[in-house]
């Protein structure tokens, strides 16, 4: 008897980042935003899936293993023997990175081979990062969720901006920003989409793109604010000793939509603060580590949450 299918759909890319740690020295970490945002779910206690295509090689080996640990749906993951996608991070401070893959296995991905009556049994489906920057993976990912909008799924959206998504992302960013219910975005995400270095400007051009979604917009140590309909909360960020903030901003959307498929009847203040806590919590340890339920509960009840 096949396995239940899971609620929660993460679409997009898992990579490797190789870290410049020391002149001629490197250490590397599974990542990507697809498949990091489909870690944090599944820590919160989610049946959930990482819907995507990796290499075949030792760098494809250990994202899978990292999809196993994390209790992933295998059926999801698809391989291929291209090449792996890897984000070479050569210096930290300031950050400055570039992407090695032009014809790589990210780029393989089949939607049609996803397990058959999937779609029904997704409450959510998550898109977002370099995914929907690379061709011809951008179009496929852009036409399932589409699909998917027309089938009654909910769609969540997070740009997570990366070097590639100059001037011609725009369409991408408009078309996915329509069709999302809830769209996550950092400020420095913000400034760079829109090309700007006002933040109250471009989050409006944001909002307009589509005003019925809820937007989720972290501010890093200053917190963050929830956007819905006519109303909107801000944050304050726990006091918190931070590692790193690798995966914050995944933990942090994940954690927005566990409090929305768990409590649909919560305000957006509660919700904010199950978001807020997670990204907090994610920051308190190195790499991209998601928090459990229990550690985000705990958190959330420190966090305290005004109506702007």
């Amino acid at each position: 008897m096949n396995a239940p299918l899971p609620q929660f759909v993460s679409a997009g890319e898992a990579l490797t980042d190789l870290i410049r740690t020391a002149p001629d020295e490197w250490s590397s970490r599974t990542g990507g935003a697809g498949l990091n945002v489909a870690r944090a779910m599944a820590a919160l206690g989610v049946p959930s899936a990482f819907a995507g295509s990796v290499s075949t090689d030792v760098f494809g080996q250990a994202l899978q293993a990292s999809a196993i640990e994390a209790g992933l749906d295998a059926r999801f993951l698809q391989t291929h023997g291209a090449p792996p996608l890897l984000a070479v991070v050569h210096q930290s401070n300031p950050p400055d990175y570039f992407f090695i893959g032009s014809d790589s296995a990210d780029l393989r991905f089949d939607p049609a081979a996803l397990p058959s009556g999937w779609e029904r049994a997704a409450r959510w489906v998550h898109f977002g990062g370099i995914s929907l920057a690379r061709q011809p993976l951008a179009g496929r990912l852009l036409a399932l969720a589409r699909s998917l909008k027309e089938g009654g799924c909910r769609i969540s959206y997070d740009p997570n901006f990366r070097k590639p998504m100059d001037s011609g992302y725009d369409p991408m960013l408009a078309a996915m920003a329509s069709l999302a219910d809830v769209v996550k975005v950092s400020d420095d995400d913000l400034l760079a989409l829109f090309r700007t270095d006002d933040l109250a400007t471009a989050l409006a051009r944001l909002r307009a793109l589509n005003p019925a979604a809820t937007i989720l917009f972290t501010r890093g140590a200053q917190g963050a604010e929830l956007h819905a309909g006519g109303q909107a909360w801000r944050a304050a960020a726990p006091a918190i000793v931070v590692a790193d903030t690798i995966g914050a901003g995944d933990a942090s959307i994940g954690a927005l939509l566990f409090s929305m498929m768990q409590q649909p009847g919560a305000d957006g203040a509660d919700h904010l603060r199950h978001a807020v806590a997670a990204g907090a919590a994610a920051c308190t340890r190195a790499g991209a580590s998601p928090p459990s339920r229990a550690e985000v509960a705990d958190l959330a009840h420190r966090i305290a949450v005004t109506t702007i």
